[in-house]
């Protein structure tokens, strides 16, 4: 994740999941500009910074929860038994000194996309669906009373995180992907992404976690063959919830999210329309 972040941005598809992982790995991951404005800010004064409030950080923005867990993830003692499962548990094990030490001002994505400008939004609207839904995620979580409410927000931040490589790397096959999906809304997602990109976004994303070693948990809430547990099912209603909500409140999917999101929950209709609203609040 160290090359230089203005390298040649891909304009042709590789080969398969592993040249598309492997390109990945090798790419350095721009954040958002207000996160690294606000981490350059708390290194002044290093002394007074906590993992909880550099969790809150980082915790809203998903390019840089990911860097900090993938490093985590990676550098991790072969004597340690159990995952870091969350960017703060991540940051207590990493400690404010050396994460200041390995990760020095952030390239951002507005820089890494300044000369495209249909990138850049494309990329934005992907991560503001990603915070929407991980609010979706928690505020279910905490409704069921789910002991892995922090995990399962961090899946739910995490789990497009394949598609917005995809924006930072190779914008341009990103926006080919837009196009054909604006032009032909019944194009399916998978169909489209292997005709230009060779492959799914979701075989790459399982492989990069698994190259990551990020934890098991997170990879299992991120997999929709997982779909038949409480766990998963309440972070693809997020992202569902998210996605077809996007736009706003009149999409012809939203009414059956909404029912599965309140037999999820164990409520009503009116309560569950209730509750997804006062959390997109």
């Amino acid at each position: 994740m160290n090359a230089p972040l203005h390298s040649n941005l891909l304009q042709q598809p590789l080969r398969d999941v592993s040249a598309w992982a492997q390109h990945f790995m090798r790419s350095e991951i721009p954040v958002l500009g207000e996160t690294a404005d606000t981490l350059e800010a708390l290194r002044l004064n290093e002394d007074a910074v906590d993992a909880n409030l550099l969790g809150e950080t980082i915790s809203g923005d998903p390019l840089m929860t990911l860097k900090v867990m993938a490093h985590v993830s990676t550098h991790r003692s072969s004597r340690r038994v159990t995952d870091a499962e969350t960017v703060t548990a991540a940051l207590v094990l990493l400690g404010i000194s050396p994460f200041f030490r390995t990760f020095g001002p952030q390239p951002t994505i507005e820089e890494r996309l300044a000369d495209l400008p249909g990138a850049l939004d494309g990329l934005q609207a992907v991560l503001h669906r990603a915070g929407r839904a991980a609010k979706f995620a928690l505020g279910f979580a905490v409704h069921r009373m789910d002991h892995d409410a922090a995990v399962i927000h961090q899946a739910a931040l995490l789990h497009d995180f394949a598609e917005m490589l995809l924006w930072c790397h190779a914008p341009a096959l990103a926006l080919e992907i837009a196009a054909r999906q604006q032009a032909d809304p019944s194009l399916r997602s998978a169909v489209v992404q292997h005709e230009v990109l060779n492959i799914e976004l979701a075989d790459l994303q399982q492989a990069l976690m698994r190259a990551w070693r990020l934890p098991e948990l997170l990879i299992r809430m991120n997999d929709d063959k997982h779909a038949h547990t409480a766990q998963v099912r309440n972070v693809l209603l997020a992202i569902r919830l998210a996605r077809h909500s996007a736009r706003g409140w009149d999409n012809a999917a939203l009414p059956d999210d909404l029912a599965d999101i309140a037999q999820l929950l164990n409520l009503g209709l009116e309560p569950t329309i209730k509750l997804v609203h006062q959390l997109d609040d």
